[in-house]
C-alpha cells in the first residue's frame, strides 16, 4: 500500500528554489509591467525577463506541463500542482516558467492533434515562449453552449471560409495565431459537426471589434476580444484534428486547463490567507490585537480549513490524472475542483479584505482584484452551474434506484433482517432467561 504526503528531496529542492525565485525575482514584475504579460517581449522587458526564463530552464522547470518529447520535463500533474501553487501568487510567474494559460492548453492540443507542419509553425515557437495564442470558441449569443454556435466554415475548393462572431477570445490583440471553433456540418449533431482551425492573426477578414476589459479596466482596452470573422479564408491544412473533431480536441484542452487554474488558485488563496494573518498580528483595536479577536480567529480558522481541503482535493485529482493518463476518467473530480475553486478564493480574499478594513477595498492591495478574479473563475472554461450538473450526473452513475416501497436504509426492515440473521443467538438468549 502506497500512501505518502511527502515530496521527494530532489523535487522539493526545486520547489524551494522556485518559491524564493518567484518572491524575489518574479513578483516585482507584477508591479512595473502590470497587464503586459501577453505583450510580446521587446526592449527593456526582454532584457529583464529573458534571463529569468534562462534560470528556469537551467533548473529544469520550464514548461513542466509537457512531456520531454515536447521540451518539458514530464513531471506529471501532481508535481505540476505543487509548482503551480507557487506560480499562482504572481501574474508574471506562468510566463516566466513557460506554462501560462491559454497557451498551455493550446500547445497541448496542437501536440496531440497537429500535423508535423502545424507543430513546426505553431507549437515550437509557442513552447519557446516567443509568441502567444488565442482560443476562439465562445460566441456572444451562446455563451458556453456550443449547441448555439453559429460561426460557420464552408468549404471552397481547397480552402475553408470562416464567417461569424466570437466573444471573450482572450489575448487576441497580441496573439500570433488563433484556434477557431466553427460549424462545418450543420446537418449532424453539434458533437460531430464542428471543426477547429489554426488561423494566423494577420489573415484578412479578422476584425477585432472591441477589446473587452474586466471591471476597473478602461473601455476597449482589455484583453478579451469580440471578433468578427468576415470571410476569413484558410487552406485545408489549417484544420486541426480533422473535420468534425472539435469536441474531442476541446475536451483534451479544457480538462487540463481547468485543473491548472485550480492549482494556481491554491497559491493565490494562500497569499490572501498570509496577508490576513500578517494583518491580524500587526494591528490593534479596542485594547488588543486583531489576532486576539474571536471574530478574526474565526476568519483565520475557516480560511485555513477551506484552503487545506481544497488543496488536498486538487492534489488528489492531479494524482488521478497521473494514474489514469485520461482526463475522461477524472472528469468528475476536475469538474468538482472547478466548482469549488471560485468559492474558496472569494471567501478567503473577502475575509482578508475585512481584516484589512478600508485599505482592503482600495487598489493599493490586491484583495479586491482576487475577489473579482474569483468571479471570473466561476465563468472561465464553463460556468460553475454547468460543472455542478456534470458532477451530479457523474456521481449518480455509481448508484442504482431502489425498487422497494421503502428506502434501503429503512430501519424497520433493517431490524427484521438483523433479527433473522442472529435468530439462533436471540433464541439462546431468551432460553437463558
Amino acid at each position: 500500500m502506497a500512501w505518502d504526503f511527502e515530496t521527494d528531496a530532489e523535487y522539493q529542492a526545486k520547489l524551494d528554489w522556485a518559491d524564493t525565485f518567484v518572491r524575489d525575482e518574479v513578483e516585482p514584475l507584477d508591479h512595473i509591467w502590470e497587464h503586459q504579460q501577453f505583450v510580446p517581449l521587446d526592449g527593456a522587458r526582454r532584457k529583464a525577463i529573458d534571463p529569468l526564463k534562462d534560470q528556469v530552464r537551467k533548473q529544469g522547470l520550464w514548461a513542466t506541463h509537457l512531456g520531454p518529447e515536447l521540451g518539458g520535463q514530464g513531471y506529471g500533474a501532481l508535481e505540476l500542482a505543487l509548482l503551480n501553487e507557487i506560480l499562482g501568487r504572481s501574474s508574471w510567474a506562468p510566463i516566466v516558467f513557460g506554462c501560462q494559460a491559454p497557451d498551455t492548453g493550446n500547445a497541448e492540443i496542437i501536440a496531440h492533434y497537429g500535423t508535423e507542419a502545424q507543430k513546426e509553425r505553431y507549437l515550437q515557437p509557442l513552447l519557446n515562449g516567443e509568441l502567444f495564442s488565442t482560443y476562439s470558441m465562445t460566441e456572444p449569443q451562446a455563451g458556453a453552449d456550443p449547441a448555439q454556435f453559429t460561426t460557420r466554415a464552408v468549404k471552397d475548393g481547397d480552402h475553408w471560409i470562416i464567417d461569424g462572431w466570437k466573444y471573450f477570445s482572450s489575448n487576441a490583440r497580441t496573439a500570433s495565431f488563433l484556434i477557431v471553433m466553427a460549424v462545418t456540418n450543420p446537418d449532424v449533431s453539434v458533437y460531430k459537426g464542428m471543426s477547429m482551425f489554426l488561423v494566423p492573426a494577420d489573415t484578412p477578414g479578422i476584425d477585432i471589434v472591441r477589446n473587452v476589459g474586466l471591471y476597473g479596466e478602461a473601455m476597449n482596452d482589455g484583453t478579451h476580444a469580440l471578433i468578427h470573422y468576415d470571410g476569413v479564408r484558410v487552406p485545408e491544412e489549417a484544420m486541426l484534428g480533422g473535420e468534425g473533431q472539435a469536441f474531442a480536441v476541446a475536451q483534451t484542452r479544457l480538462g487540463g486547463g481547468r485543473i491548472h487554474h485550480a492549482m494556481r488558485t491554491i497559491g493565490l488563496a494562500q497569499k490572501a490567507l498570509d496577508m490576513m494573518c500578517e494583518r491580524a498580528l500587526s494591528r490593534e483595536t479596542s485594547g488588543s490585537r486583531l489576532a486576539d479577536k474571536q471574530f478574526v480567529q474565526g476568519y483565520i480558522a475557516d480560511s485555513y480549513a477551506q484552503l487545506a481541503q481544497f488543496r488536498l482535493f486538487v492534489l488528489h485529482t492531479a494524482w488521478k490524472i497521473d494514474k489514469y493518463n485520461d482526463y475522461k476518467k477524472v472528469r468528475k473530480d476536475i469538474a468538482t475542483a472547478k466548482v469549488i475553486m471560485p468559492t474558496v478564493l472569494h471567501d478567503i480574499a473577502w475575509r482578508a479584505m475585512q481584516v484589512h478594513g478600508a485599505l482592503g477595498v482600495t487598489n493599493e492591495l490586491p484583495l479586491f482584484q482576487m475577489i473579482h478574479g474569483a468571479a471570473v473563475m466561476g465563468l472561465a472554461d464553463g460556468p460553475t452551474e454547468v460543472h455542478k450538473t456534470t458532477v451530479a450526473k457523474q456521481v449518480l452513475r455509481d448508484y442504482k434506484p431502489n425498487d422497494d416501497l421503502w428506502p434501503s436504509e429503512w430501519i424497520p426492515k433493517k431490524q427484521e433482517a438483523a433479527k433473522a440473521k442472529f435468530a439462533e443467538y436471540l433464541e439462546l438468549e431468551v432460553g437463558n432467561l
